[in-house]
C-alpha cells in the first residue's frame, strides 16, 4: 500500500508540532494543506492517524506507531538527498535555528551577516524562543543553548562569547533616591524588575564574590516575560523603576551612556558562553555543515 512521501512529511510535521497551524509554520507551509495531506493518507491506510479537538492535535495509537518508525527513515531521506548538495559549488538549502531571544540579541548578529554572504545559497531561518524546545520535535536542525540547558545525547560547539556575566544595574535618579546596595541582600529593601520563563518560574539574581555565592529572590513592581518583555523591563530601569539583572553585553550601551549605574559590580556573577548543538548525525545536512565549519574557521567560538 503505497503512501505519498509528501503526505508523510505532512503528518510528521502536524504529530510533532502539536497542531496543524503549528506545523505549518515550522514546515513552510499552509495549515490547509497539511490537513488535506493527513486525510488523505488516512484515507489511503484507512486508519485515524489523528485525533483532532478545537484546542489540539494528537496522534492516535496508530497515529503514534507510525510516527516512531517514519522519524528515523524521513532522517534517512532527507540524509541521502542532502549529499547531492556535496556536488554543488556551493551547499544550498534551509537551516533553521532555534535560539533564545539574549542569543539572537547578543551572539548572532556578529555572525550572520557575514555567513549570509559567504553561502548566498543558504536559507536561514532563526526561530527566538526561550522556553527548552525539542529541537527535532520543532522541525529545527540546531540551537543555541548554555550547558545546563543542553540535552547529553547533543554535539556541542562553543559559539559566541566564552564567558559572560550577568550585570545589575539601575538609573542614577532610583538609586539617588532609594540608596545603593552595597551587599545582595541589600535588594530584598529595593524596587526589582523581574522576569519569568514561559514555563512560570522565576528568574532568582545570583551574585558570587571571592567564592561566595549568593542567590537573591528579589521582589519589585514589574514582572516580563523572559525574552519578549526583556526590552520592556530595560526602558523601565532607565526611567527610574527599579533595578534591572540581565546580560552585561545587554546592558553595556545603557551603561555607556550613563542612563544605568552599575550596581554590586564586584558581585557580578562569571558563567560559561553558549553553545551551538546539534543531534549526532552521521551525515550532517550541508546548511548545517558549512554553518559550523564557518563558526570554527572565523572563530566565533573564542571571542571574548
Amino acid at each position: 500500500m503505497a503512501a505519498d512521501l509528501g503526505d508523510l512529511t505532512a503528518f510528521v510535521a502536524v504529530a510533532r508540532a502539536g497542531g496543524f497551524r503549528e506545523g505549518a509554520r515550522l514546515s513552510g507551509g499552509s495549515a490547509s494543506s497539511l490537513s488535506e495531506a493527513v486525510r488523505r493518507l488516512e484515507d489511503r491506510l484507512g486508519v485515524r492517524l489523528l485525533n483532532r479537538t478545537t484546542r489540539s492535535v494528537a496522534p492516535t495509537e496508530a497515529g503514534a506507531r507510525l510516527l516512531d518508525r517514519l522519524g528515523p527513515a524521513l532522517g534517512e531521506v532527507e540524509a541521502a538527498l542532502d549529499v547531492v548538495n556535496g556536488f554543488r559549488d556551493r551547499p544550498a538549502g534551509m537551516l533553521r535555528l532555534n535560539v533564545p531571544v539574549s542569543a539572537a540579541r547578543l551572539v548572532l548578529p556578529a555572525i550572520v551577516p557575514a555567513f549570509l554572504a559567504a553561502y548566498p545559497d543558504i536559507e536561514l531561518e532563526v526561530i527566538a524562543e526561550d522556553g527548552f524546545v525539542d529541537i527535532l520535535a520543532a522541525g529545527c536542525d540546531a540551537g543555541i543553548r548554555y550547558d545546563e540547558r543542553l540535552e547529553q545525547d547533543m554535539i556541542a560547539v562553543p559559539i559566541g562569547p566564552r564567558t559572560q556575566r550577568s550585570a545589575t544595574a539601575a538609573a542614577t535618579a532610583y538609586l539617588d533616591r532609594r540608596g545603593r546596595p552595597v551587599h545582595p541582600r541589600d535588594l530584598l529593601e529595593h524596587a526589582c524588575l523581574r522576569g519569568r520563563f514561559k514555563s512560570g518560574a522565576m528568574t532568582d539574581w545570583e551574585f558570587e564574590r571571592d567564592g561566595e555565592v549568593v542567590i537573591v529572590e528579589p521582589r519589585g513592581p514589574l514582572i516580563v516575560r523572559v525574552g519578549e518583555g526583556t526590552d520592556l523591563a530595560v526602558q523601565a530601569a532607565i526611567a527610574g523603576s527599579g533595578i534591572i539583572q540581565l546580560f552585561e553585553e545587554w546592558l553595556r550601551p545603557h551603561l555607556e551612556s550613563g542612563a544605568l549605574e552599575p550596581v554590586l559590580e564586584p558581585w557580578w556573577q562569571r558563567y560559561s558562553g553558549p553553545f551551538l548543538y546539534y543531534p549526532g548525525r552521521r551525515h550532517l545536512p550541508a546548511p548545517l555543515r558549512a554553518f559550523v565549519d564557518f563558526i570554527a574557521k572565523h572563530r566565533f567560538a573564542t571571542v571574548d
